[in-house]
């Protein structure tokens, strides 16, 4: 459905286009339709505001100047658009924020499946005793490409005892861990040794999950050693572990080629394209891809000109009507 015109609109509107001079008859001998659908059809067109009354023959319909009459409608449908995809991202943020907010106040109490941690010391503390208890896998977001000399050095005597073994170690990396020569060479070093790296456009947020059974999640996601929840419902596990699960098929190895689909995008442009049609910000939408903000803009721009867009605006409508955005928005 174009602008939310349905098909037999859309072909009586293109006839009318091509033959500006038909009435009812000649539409229905041109197209072989009955006179009453005909006329149905001139009236739906007449509330899309793409016909109007004759000011000399008020019976009759006149075509309004296509410039003006599909502006309005596709006007329209771009707010509805904007308003679609901005509720879809505050679900996505309100998502966030809840289970961080379960973990603040919900202290630890025997038997509720929560445990809260509080500071750097304590959460790494708890990490360490989670690996040693830990015997099949190991699943892990890790949403900043570059990782600091000390998380690695806490990282890699973990994942040697985990590899030792064998237990299975999954991680995925934003795409951008390819310009941090360490991380990219820890990824590295945790592949070459049995695990499994994969990288994405970006990651809501830092997650370990333990043998399917504990998940652990950080209380602000912009600052993962503010302090840390630990859960273990078996609900709120699974539904995170699919979430991983629906990331890592989308994900690309590492040191593979970055992939583009069948439209000529790359997972990096997709996302950009996303979140800047939810009308963020780019220095928000740079700190989700941990990207900087002129490789932000400078891949925005390649994708306007690609688009032929005279406006980000304008560009998040011609992707979604292109199909490069996801249907479900």
């Amino acid at each position: 459905m174009l602008l939310g015109i349905g098909s037999a609109e859309e072909t009586v509107y293109r006839t009318i286009l091509e033959n500006p001079s038909y009435g009812v008859t000649e539409l229905g001998l041109e197209l072989g339709w009955p006179v009453h659908r005909i006329r149905a059809t001139l009236d739906e067109l007449a509330k899309l505001s793409l016909l109007r009354p004759s000011w000399e023959e008020p019976d009759v319909l006149r075509l309004v100047r296509p410039e003006v009459g599909l502006a309005a409608l596709l006007a329209r449908e771009e707010a509805a658009l904007l308003a679609k995809q901005q509720e879809i991202e505050r679900s996505r943020t309100a998502v966030a924020q809840m289970i961080a907010a379960y973990g603040d106040h919900h202290p630890a109490r025997p038997g509720d499946g929560s445990e809260s941690l509080v500071g750097i010391d304590t959460i790494r503390n708890r990490i360490e005793e989670l690996v040693s208890e830990c015997r099949e896998e190991l699943l892990g977001f890790e949403p900043k490409s570059a990782q600091t000399p000390e998380n690695i050095a806490a990282s890699r005597p973990l994942d040697e005892s985990l590899l030792d073994r064998g237990v299975a170690i999954r991680i995925i990396y934003p795409d951008s861990v390819r310009n941090d020569q360490a991380t990219t060479g820890y990824a590295t070093w945790l592949t070459g040794n049995g695990g499994q790296v994969r990288t994405t456009p970006g990651l809501p947020l830092r997650m370990l999950v333990f043998d399917r059974r504990a998940a652990l999640l950080p209380t602000d996601p912009a600052d993962s050693g503010a302090g840390a929840v630990l859960l273990r419902g078996a609900g709120v596990v699974a539904a995170l572990i699919a979430l991983f699960e629906q990331t890592w098929g989308a994900a690309s190895p590492l040191g593979e080629e970055r992939r583009r689909d069948e439209k000529g995008l790359s997972g990096q442009e997709r996302e950009v394209l996303r979140l800047l049609s939810t009308g963020l910000t780019d220095e928000a939408v740079a700190r989700r891809l941990d990207v900087s903000v002129r490789t932000l803009r400078r891949v925005t721009a390649e994708l306007m000109e690609r688009l032929d867009a005279r406006s980000r605006f304008q560009a998040g409508y011609l992707a979604a009507a292109r199909g490069w955005l996801p249907s479900c928005l």
